[in-house]
């Protein structure tokens, strides 16, 4: 008997603000967390534009001491953590560390730190090479510390699927609280990648905008005059319950998760297969296990990248798996806000989703001014929408052909 499972807390760490909050009102505002890279010289790079955390102190969450030896993308893990522990006021002590666990992923990982002591280690040789440097650029540390930090004993492991990471760390939280290896998970991905090597790899694979004269216009999905996604940076991190044991402690309740569905493309590194046929057997899979009919979703919170091949293939996808019914249900991608948080998007895009049944209301994909033809669906252009949810979606899919994809319901007794 599988056990019923709710989001009890939710913490973020994004380019169009550093609380879950502020978050969400942005994406409904329509505001756009894209600008000129500010963290480093980008006069010679043909991408010059990125989503960067803004007005981040890691000092508001750790020590000086601790901060000097953590990379970037677990302070983020780390604040969006305690934001989220916080949110749903759930008290880690000796008597229940036991049964909460830690699962969050990050696509990279610790690039900073990598880039950082590379050039420490090219000026100044392998002796002044920090004794921190593997600890600290080892992408399963934002789980590590994070448990470490709170105190929580529990099931607590990483994962590393690309841009699909944070949902896969997610849905593998919810499927541990199904099965009873844990009672409360801290689940969701970290990603702090906006750094000089990562954003030389993306301009060279062609992959990413250079529509630096107009940054907050670059991330377009669905445009017909899209030329690539836009690189963001964050976290999100969400606290899963069992209903019973949050129902207990009279948590609140935020929405509930009931489906998780996987899949390979087997096809490319990059590029999704044709007629976006592995995304629709991952959306099929997570519908069979919410044990729901297509019908019955109300939205979809897409991948949507803002790439060529990609906003195609997941329309396409998302046809193949609803029928007429696609025509009838709305998606958005909220990239068009925040860009692409590689290894943390899912995560965030978890907390949109979750957000928009708790309220009502689904966000908006911005600069959709000409869709693409072949993107002919509803994709709430440019102005959040009210509507009655029940159920709702959201995409992940990654380099290497990974696919993810979770099923929310709106929280009901």
């Amino acid at each position: 008997m599988k056990r019923r499972v709710v989001i009890t807390g939710v913490g973020v760490i994004s380019p169009v603000g550093n609380n879950a909050a502020t978050f969400w009102d942005s994406l409904l505002a329509g505001k756009s967390g894209v600008d000129l890279i500010k963290s480093f010289d980008v006069s010679d790079y043909p991408t010059q534009i990125a989503a960067e955390v803004k007005d981040f102190n890691p000092e508001e969450y750790m020590d000086k001491k601790e901060v000097r030896r953590t990379d970037r993308f677990v302070q983020f893990a780390l604040a969006a953590a305690k934001m989220a522990v916080e949110d749903a006021k759930l008290m880690i002590t000796p008597e229940n560390a036991n049964e909460i666990g830690v699962y969050i992923g990050s696509g990279i990982g610790g690039l900073s730190t990598w880039e950082d002591q590379h050039t420490v280690l090219m000026e100044k040789g392998p002796k002044r090479v920090s004794p921190f440097f593997i600890p600290m650029m080892i992408a399963n540390m934002a789980s590590g510390l994070v448990s470490i930090e709170m105190g929580a004993k529990g099931p607590t492991a990483s994962t590393i699927t690309a841009c699909a990471t944070s949902t896969n760390a997610i849905g593998d939280a919810f499927r541990l609280i199904q099965f009873g290896d844990a009672d409360v998970m801290i689940t969701g991905g970290a990603e702090a990648t906006i750094r000089p090597m990562a954003v030389a790899g993306f301009c060279s694979a062609k992959a990413t905008s250079t529509r630096n004269d107009e940054p907050q216009k670059a991330s377009r999905p669905f445009d017909r005059d899209r030329d690539g996604f836009v690189m963001g940076e964050g976290a999100g991190v969400l606290i899963l319950e069992e209903l019973e044991h949050a129902k207990k402690r009279g948590a609140n309740i935020i929405a509930e998760l009931i489906g998780y569905g996987m899949s390979a493309d087997a096809y490319h590194i990059t590029s999704p297969s044709p007629g976006g046929e592995g995304a629709s057997r991952c959306m099929q899979k997570a519908l069979k296990n919410a044990e729901i009919d297509p019908k019955e979703v109300d939205y979809i919170n897409a991948h949507g990248t803002s790439t060529g091949q990609g906003d195609i293939a997941e329309t396409q996808a998302i046809k193949e798996v609803f029928g007429d019914h696609a025509y009838e249900l709305a998606v958005s991608s909220t990239k068009s806000m925040t860009g692409h948080l590689l290894g943390a998007t899912g995560a965030i895009e978890a907390v949109a989703t979750a957000f928009a049944l708790r309220d009502q209301i689904m966000p908006p994909t911005i600069n959709l001014e000409n869709p693409d033809p072949e993107c002919d669906l509803d994709y709430v252009p440019n102005v959040a929408r009210k509507a009655e949810l029940d159920v709702a979606m959201s995409n992940t899919f990654g380099f290497g052909g990974h696919n993810a994809t979770l099923v929310f319901r709106r929280y009901q007794e």
